[in-house]
């Protein structure tokens, strides 16, 4: 997958982290969008990532287009809203990457709906994907970094909830929810020096955003909020993350951490 020049030209210019290097990365919803510039990003840091996610097609030609990194990615097809079979693929992504230094709680499902079509099964469906999976891939990767007295948990939040936008009362619920879920852990989880953060991305110009929900009511509504007038790139995101990885921010627990171009 080809990216915008410009976008190539500012990533070229970013900051590379030692601690970084060789450190084990598990990214979930890592095959398109945010989580394939997270991908992308840390292979270039030389870390060793995982990642896992439901789109068997899109998760194999990353990891082709990636195979020349210093340590390819591996792709592990897994649907996380599956427990058991996150805790297969999280050993499964282990034992080709080694034990888990860094979890990226990434993978969402920001489907529209009203409040009147939402019913029980979409409820589940939505809390399911966007809460529920972060919850126990913290659960998972936490004992191996309580053995390890170190680790970085990242949970992706949304400032959509926060901007009390219409459209998506579950999406929404659940990513105020993510805000929660970091508080109590990186109060449980503090001693054993494993740092959780919230990475609350704005409207981000995704593939599926703009193809979907991007429209010139849209567009005016990003120059008329944000501060910033630039578009935000998946790979702004990803910035972030490399940073709430990385030994620089080895005193930042418990925070949310937004980039949304000034919007909020």
């Amino acid at each position: 997958m080809m990216q915008d020049a410009a976008v190539m030209t500012f990533t070229d210019n970013l900051a590379i982290y030692p601690s970084l290097r060789d450190r084990a990365v598990l990214i979930t919803g890592g095959a398109t969008g945010i989580g394939a510039a997270m991908v992308r990003a840390f292979a270039r840091q030389g870390a060793k990532v995982a990642f896992f996610d439901i789109d068997d097609t899109a998760g194999e030609a990353l990891a082709v287009e990636l195979a020349g990194a210093l340590f390819p990615p591996v792709f592990v097809p897994c649907d996380v809203t599956d427990v058991e079979r996150s805790r297969s693929a999280f050993v499964e992504a282990q034992e080709r990457v080694g034990t888990v230094d860094v979890l990226v709680a990434n993978a969402a499902n920001d489907r529209r709906h009203t409040l009147e079509e939402a019913d029980e099964a979409l409820w589940q469906r939505l809390t399911d994907i966007n809460i529920k999976s972060q919850f126990f891939a913290a659960q998972t990767v936490a004992p191996v970094m309580v053995q390890k007295g170190r680790g970085s948990i990242i949970c992706l939040g949304s400032t959509g909830w926060m901007q009390k936008n219409a459209g998506y009362p579950i999406y929404a619920t659940c990513k105020a929810a993510v805000h929660g879920l970091v508080n109590a852990l990186a109060r449980e989880l503090g001693p054993s020096r494993i740092r959780v953060n919230a990475l609350v991305p704005g409207w981000v110009m995704t593939d599926k955003q703009k193809a979907l929900w991007l429209d010139a009511e849209g567009e005016a509504a990003i120059d008329r909020n944000q501060c910033l007038s630039d578009r935000i790139q998946p790979e702004d995101v990803a910035s972030l993350a490399l940073f709430l990885a990385a030994d620089d921010s080895r005193m930042c627990t418990g925070q949310k951490f937004v980039v949304d171009g000034g919007w909020t």
